[in-house]
């Protein structure tokens, strides 16, 4: 996105004018949404994110600021959601107060990228497999039924999403370097992406013996969080084993 503003930038400065300017996507501490709103593109629904009557919530949100004086929007558009609360209801942490308000240390999203320690116990049930982000209020929001497919260039690599979690626990971090360059699964890290990995495993319900196994032979390598998670991983596995024993018994 950035190389692409990048690009723009310099076309405007050599066809139109020459003018100062800074690209941003996601890279910046910018209220991106907010400045969207302003311009025209769209609302802010009621899961805090923008949408577009034309491409839902599913795009990519980049800014070019100029010192080139351009001309101002006068009119913003309202809010299309109605009485509609399917992004609110189906949230699995709970993390919307409200219409309009997000809980961001509830939030998966968050949980998963942005937060540092251990994820707090009552929200790692919750979690299920999800490695890198939760997009469940988005997927059942209503106007993304008229969204397209993206670009192809922003498409998941190395079949990231449809690989098995205890396959993904077992990347060394140079094989996980090398299968994230130019994904934004880098941002997390490579400690986070197994601590969170742990989380989803921990919630599986399938080939219990081998993911204890697997998830044990982390343990001790890579910081204390991440050895909070696998046991917590562990203990619920073998409380699941445990279960359908009994229930075979």
């Amino acid at each position: 996105m950035r190389k692409r503003l990048k690009h723009l930038g310099d076309w405007f400065a050599d066809e139109i004018q020459p003018h100062g300017f800074r690209v941003f996507s996601d890279s910046a501490p910018i209220l991106e949404k907010h400045l969207a709103e302003k311009a025209g593109l769209g609302w802010i629904g009621k899961h805090t994110l923008l949408l577009s009557r034309s491409a839902g919530s599913w795009f990519f949100l980049g800014e070019l600021l100029t010192d080139c004086p351009l001309p101002l929007t006068q009119e913003i558009e309202q809010s299309r959601c109605g009485s509609c609360t399917a992004c609110l209801d189906i949230c699995p942490t709970n993390a919307f107060p409200k219409p309009y308000q997000l809980d961001a240390t509830r939030c998966i999203s968050y949980l998963t990228i942005e937060h540092k320690g251990p994820i707090p116990e009552e929200l790692r049930a919750p979690m299920g497999n999800r490695v890198f982000g939760c997009d469940d209020c988005q997927l059942v929001c209503p106007w993304n039924r008229y969204a397209s497919v993206g670009d192809p260039a922003f498409a998941p690599r190395h079949a990231l999403d449809n690989q098995p979690l205890i396959d993904l626990f077992q990347w060394d971090e140079e094989e996980f370097l090398s299968k994230t360059e130019g994904s934004p699964l880098r941002r997390a890290g490579y400690v986070k992406f197994l601590e969170n990995i742990a989380i989803g495993l921990g919630n599986s319900v399938s080939h219990i013996a081998q993911t204890i196994e697997i998830l044990r032979l982390k343990r001790g390598n890579q910081g204390a969080v991440l050895d909070e998670h696998i046991d917590w991983a562990v203990s619920r596995l073998m409380s699941r084993a445990s279960e359908n024993e009994s229930g075979n018994a």
